[in-house]
């Protein structure tokens, strides 16, 4: 992927070059914040997404029985691939649902303003460090039926079919969201149907789903707090 990802930036770096433009974003600094980003911002959100989607699942059961009926009925025991997607809904809402609660990243990474500009009446300097709260949009109950809960059906039409909503995002918005979505979300997808098709996560001997504790870590990202699950075989 990375090789890739440079190598689609080194090509676009040489037609605008090529071209004249001399001043563009496309140079060797802005080529290099991008792979790290790629990668230190890329490895622990995504992991722990992971984390989050396999406790929830623990913890409802009644949705991961729903996410591996789908799994068995369209795919079976094999492993997923990234074209499957539009074949599982369930799946993909269930995805979709995890990032929008859990919501890793609650305050999106610092922007800084290129230019002053006037925003719904205020006023902001050039050079201004903005945060974007996306706790303020992924809870907003304008936005979602149910906010503060763990709830798939906000992905999913009246038929059961996926339904991408405005206000799910967790990767931030505008141009400089996220880079690396496209490929965390195929991560995901992969990574979680694999570990579906072949386990039933529950919590350990002794513990109960309603004792499973979703309170967050909170540090740069919000990670779940320190718990153990068992992972039970399937086939």
């Amino acid at each position: 992927m990375c090789r890739c990802f440079v190598d689609a930036f080194l090509t676009r770096k040489l037609s605008l070059e090529e071209a004249g433009d001399k001043d563009s974003h496309y140079n060797d600094e802005n080529l290099a914040y991008s792979v790290i980003n790629l990668f230190a911002a890329g490895t622990d959100t995504t992991a722990n997404t992971l984390q989050w989607s396999l406790l929830f699942m623990a913890k409802y059961p009644q949705f991961q029985d729903k996410v591996q009926e789908e799994l068995s009925r369209v795919i079976g025991s094999r492993q997923a691939r990234a074209e499957d997607r539009k074949n599982l809904p369930y799946t993909d809402a269930v995805i979709h649902e995890t990032q929008r609660l859990a919501n890793i990243v609650p305050m999106a990474v610092l922007h800084r303003t290129s230019q002053d500009v006037t925003f719904q009446g205020y006023f902001i300097k050039e050079g201004t460090c903005v945060l974007p709260l996306l706790t303020s949009v992924l809870y907003d109950e304008s936005e979602w039926e149910t906010p503060h809960t763990f709830n798939p059906s906000h992905f999913l039409d009246k038929e059961g079919e996926f339904i991408r909503r405005d206000a799910s995002m967790p990767f931030s918005a505008g141009r400089r969201m996220c880079p690396g979505e496209s490929l965390a979300r195929m991560e995901l997808f992969l990574f979680f149907t694999f570990l579906l098709v072949r386990f039933r996560f529950t919590p350990p001997p002794g513990v109960t789903e309603d004792e499973l504790d979703l309170t967050p870590v909170v540090g740069f990202i919000l990670t779940p707090s320190p718990h153990e699950l068992c992972a039970v075989s399937r086939q």
